[in-house]
């Protein structure tokens, strides 16, 4: 019987699926979907994965903002518009986290003892600008801002190097993934000038340092990803979360054009309340990439509120079967 981070690292760092599948869910459950659950008998203080018997992934998400750094007045608002404003805002930016030592130990024992999967989450040069310039507005600053942009990521950079040191302390990450969000469900919301000019010095700075850690570089982008996909492997970046099916992702189309390339998520959240003759379709979907290696399946975002308690149950139960199925593949091919 293999260890949660066992099969983690099988799949991840050697393609091999013949141990089988971590049986995760990455994202957090929706607020609806976690009222939903209760009002059906779920324990309000329940710890999720624990409850559904999910393997346990531990994931830190460390932002350069500040608990003085202004809020927008609505979502997606400004926190600036230029670099006066920027000056205002810095002294609220960039500070060290102070880590709760105690807990960063007990997630280093779960880890060593194979228990847990650890995550360390970062912001990236597409991110962090957007949070301070506004969604709308950070567009227009790639043509509007382009000095201040280039500062801003560099400062980001230094803020995210510094950061990756003081996790390390207390325990090497198994994958970090950088937020970035640049795709909608047609593709990128930028070109690829602009990733170069604006993002690629941010991840030719940082990425080394995170391979040289022995951390698994991944981008975290909703949308149509599949055009980034060179944009990301030229700046070393090793894989994607979260795939999203609605905005027409295919993990089997992306398995043939990039071997290699490392995938989470990817099974289709549509399909989780439908019953036990969609979920089987929908494994039997992603199974050829599955068996390809280097990707772990999992809901391709967070668990919709339509999808009960039973369903849930259901979906984790064939999850599990998926993943029997797919190693005893896995060995049957390579005559073990």
């Amino acid at each position: 019987m293999y260890t949660a981070r066992e099969r983690f690292q099988a799949v991840m760092l050697q393609g091999d699926v013949s141990k089988g599948l971590p049986i995760i869910e990455w994202a957090t459950w929706w607020k609806l979907t976690r009222e939903n659950w209760i009002a059906q008998g779920v324990p309000a203080d329940a710890d999720l994965q624990e409850y559904f018997g999910l393997d346990r992934m531990r994931q830190l998400w460390l932002q350069p903002r500040g608990k003085d750094t202004p809020a927008p007045k609505g979502h997606g608002g400004r926190i600036i518009q230029d670099e006066a404003d920027y000056e205002k805002v810095l002294p609220t930016l960039y500070h060290l986290p102070r880590l709760d030592v105690d807990r960063m130990r007990q997630w280093r024992a779960e880890q060593e003892q194979g228990q847990a999967i650890l995550w360390l989450t970062l912001e990236g040069p597409f991110w962090f600008p957007r949070k301070l310039f506004g969604i709308q507005e950070h567009l227009y600053a790639f043509y509007d801002y382009p000095r201040l942009m280039q500062r801003i990521n560099a400062d980001l950079a230094e803020y995210n190097l510094a950061v990756l040191d003081t996790v390390c302390k207390y325990f090497i990450p198994d994958f970090i993934t950088f937020a970035e969000d640049m795709s909608y469900n047609h593709g990128p919301m930028i070109s690829y000038a602009q990733m170069d000019e604006f993002m690629a010095p941010f991840y030719r700075q940082v990425i080394p340092e995170v391979l040289n850690k022995g951390i698994i570089p991944l981008i975290d982008s909703d949308g149509q990803i599949e055009p980034l996909i060179p944009w990301f492997e030229d700046v070393g970046l090793q894989g994607i979360l979260p795939l999203e099916r609605m905005a027409g992702v295919d993990v089997n189309r992306i398995r043939a054009a990039h071997p290699t390339w490392r995938m989470i998520g990817g099974f289709d959240k549509t399909v989780m309340h439908l019953g036990e003759e969609a979920l089987r379709a929908e494994f039997a979907r992603i199974k050829p990439a599955v068996l390809a290696g280097w990707y772990i399946p999992s809901c391709d975002h967070q668990t919709p509120p339509a999808v009960s308690v039973d369903d849930y149950r259901l979906y984790v139960r064939l999850l599990r079967e998926f993943s029997a199925e797919c190693a005893h593949s896995r060995l049957t091919l390579s005559g073990q």
